[in-house]
C-alpha cells in the first residue's frame, strides 16, 4: 500500500449525519477503498459527481465505501431538512455528513466543489480529485488498488447500515417545471421520472415515460427519461428538458410518441460539432426551455449558457455564455452565466435566472447584449424585496413574463418565495402564496393564474392574481394509470 501517503483525518464527532443509523468513523472502514466526497446541493457539477460514485458504488459494492461531506454556500442547504430532501431527490444511497463550518473541507484542503479524497484500505489518502468528469480514473485507480490489497490479503467487507428516510408515497415526486394552457397543464414529475398531462381539474390524462430512469423513445408509458424538466408546447409538440439524459425530447401530443431531438445521452462541453445533426451533439443538463418564432431557446445548466434550436432546419447553435461559470454582462459571446435553470421571452428579451450566482439576467436578441437586472456576484445571495440594485435573491430556478401586468415572476426558491419583478417601478416584491413553501422550481402563468411547482412538498398550487386566492390543485391519477 501507499505507505508514505499520510493517514487521513478522521471525522469530527460536531458532524451531522443523514442515510445512515450510526455516525461513521474512517477507522471503522479499514479493509476498505474509501471516498470521501464533497460536494453542494443544487450544483449541477455535483449532481454529475453524484451518478459517476453511484456507478462505481455498484461496480465495487463489496470493497468501495462511498461518505458525502456536505457543505454549501447558501444558507438554506446548511438546514438539515433542506438538505435530507437533497438527498432523496438525488437518489444518493450512501451516508452524508454535514459540515456546516467546513471543517472537513480545510482539513482536506478542499476549495472547489465537487471534489473526492481517495483512501486505501490502510487509511491512506491515495489521490484527491477536484470537478466532475473523473469517473474512468477512479474507476481505474479503485480496481489498482483493490487488486493489489487483496494480493496483500488486507481486503475486508465493512458495511456501513444505512437508514433513509424516504419521502411519502403520492401522484407527485419532486415536480419542478410545468406548463399551463387552456384545456391542460403539463407537469414534470421528475422525481417519478415522467410527464404528466391533466386537465383543469386536477385529474391525470396522460402519463409520458415509465417511471423508470432511461433515455428510451416510444409510445406513451413505453418512453423513459431521466429527471425531465423545462417544458414547452408548440402547437400539437410538447418539448422536453430531460436534464438527466442530457437531450431535449419531443412528445407528439396526437400520436404519444416521445422522440428525441438534440442530445446524445453524454455530458458535452462548449462546443458543438455537428450543429446540423442535434442528435449526435452531446448536451450538458439542460434545465428550462422557451419557444419564440420557430426558435427553442434551451437553458442549458451544466455548461452556464443559453443554446437554442432551429426547428425548422434543425439546427443547433450557442446563443450566448462564453461557457465559463460566471456573472459578466456584455456581448453575447463573452458573457458569462451561473448554471441558469429558468428562461422567460418576451419579444426581444430573454429573461434568464441563474442559479449560482442567484441573478436575473437579460438577454437582448436586437443589441445581442447580456445585462443583470438584480444580482452581485457569484458569492452574494440574500433575501431582499427592493430595487433591482439592492435587491437579492437566493438560487432561483424560474421565471414567467406577465405582459399583461409588466412583472417577471421568480421561483426565489432558496428562500421558499415567489416574487414579482415590476418592470415600471424597477423593484421586486415577495408575493403571498400561502404558508408551506418549499424550494419552488417552476413557474407558468396562464389568463390570470400563476402556477406554481411546489417542488419538496410535492405539490403544485395556482395563485389567481385578480384576487390573491391561493389553492393546491388536488390531482388525482386513475388506478388503471
Amino acid at each position: 500500500m501507499a505507505d508514505k501517503n499520510p493517514i487521513a483525518p478522521d471525522l469530527p464527532e460536531s458532524l451531522q449525519w443523514l442515510n445512515t443509523k450510526y455516525p461513521v468513523q474512517l477507522s471503522e472502514l479499514r479493509g476498505n477503498i474509501v471516498i470521501l466526497e464533497f460536494w453542494a446541493a443544487g450544483s449541477i457539477s455535483c449532481m454529475h459527481m453524484h451518478a459517476d460514485l453511484q456507478y462505481l458504488k455498484n461496480k465495487y459494492l463489496d470493497h468501495l465505501q462511498i461518505i458525502g461531506i456536505h457543505s454549501s454556500k447558501f444558507p438554506h442547504d446548511n438546514e438539515i431538512s433542506s438538505l435530507q430532501k437533497s438527498i432523496n431527490r438525488l437518489h444518493i444511497k450512501y451516508p452524508v455528513a454535514q459540515d456546516s463550518e467546513k471543517y472537513m473541507s480545510r482539513k482536506y484542503g478542499i476549495k472547489l466543489w465537487p471534489a473526492v479524497v481517495l483512501i486505501d484500505v490502510t487509511g491512506r489518502i491515495i489521490g484527491r480529485l477536484q470537478g466532475e468528469g473523473h469517473r474512468r480514473a477512479l474507476d481505474k485507480l479503485i480496481r489498482q488498488y483493490i487488486e493489489r490489497a487483496d494480493q496483500e490479503n488486507l481486503l475486508q467487507r465493512n458495511t456501513v447500515e444505512l437508514k433513509a428516510r424516504p419521502e411519502a408515497a403520492g401522484v407527485l415526486k419532486f415536480p419542478t417545471k410545468l406548463l399551463a394552457g387552456a384545456t391542460h397543464i403539463y407537469i414534470s414529475d421528475s422525481g417519478h421520472n415522467r410527464v404528466l398531462e391533466t386537465n383543469l381539474h386536477g385529474r391525470v390524462t396522460r402519463v409520458f415515460g415509465s417511471g423508470s430512469v432511461g433515455l428510451l423513445d416510444g409510445t406513451g408509458k413505453e418512453a423513459s427519461f431521466n429527471s425531465p424538466q423545462g417544458l414547452a408546447l408548440i402547437g400539437d409538440f410538447l418539448y422536453v428538458a430531460d436534464c438527466g439524459n442530457h437531450a431535449v425530447r419531443r412528445i407528439d401530443l396526437q400520436s404519444q410518441d416521445v422522440l428525441t431531438i438534440a442530445g446524445n445521452g453524454y455530458i458535452g462541453d462548449t462546443s458543438i460539432a455537428e450543429p446540423n445533426n442535434p442528435t449526435a451533439v452531446s448536451l450538458n443538463s439542460p434545465r428550462d426551455l422557451s419557444y419564440s418564432d420557430g426558435v427553442l431557446y434551451i437553458a442549458m445548466g451544466g455548461q452556464h449558457q443559453i443554446w437554442k434550436l432551429h426547428l425548422v432546419d434543425n439546427q443547433l447553435s450557442i446563443l450566448a455564455g462564453n461557457g465559463q461559470i460566471g456573472i459578466q454582462d456584455g456581448s453575447l459571446d463573452t458573457a458569462g452565466f451561473a448554471q441558469p435553470c429558468g428562461i422567460a421571452i418576451d419579444a426581444f428579451r430573454i429573461f434568464v435566472c441563474d442559479a449560482e450566482s442567484s441573478a436575473i439576467r437579460l438577454l437582448h436578441t436586437t443589441s445581442r447584449q447580456v445585462k443583470t437586472l438584480i444580482g452581485a456576484g457569484l458569492s452574494t445571495s440574500g433575501d431582499v424585496d427592493s430595487g433591482w440594485s439592492k435587491a437579492r435573491l437566493q438560487h432561483p430556478q424560474a421565471v414567467t413574463f406577465d405582459a399583461q401586468r409588466k412583472q417577471l415572476y421568480v421561483a426565489d426558491t432558496y428562500n421558499d418565495k415567489i416574487k414579482a419583478m415590476d418592470f415600471k417601478l424597477s423593484s421586486i416584491r415577495s408575493l403571498d402564496v400561502g404558508d408551506g413553501l418549499d424550494e419552488p422550481d417552476g413557474l407558468s402563468l396562464w389568463d390570470n393564474t400563476l402556477w406554481i411547482a411546489n417542488t419538496n412538498a410535492h405539490e403544485i398550487r395556482k395563485l389567481n392574481l385578480l384576487t390573491d386566492e391561493v389553492e393546491v390543485f388536488e390531482l388525482n391519477e386513475p388506478e388503471d394509470f
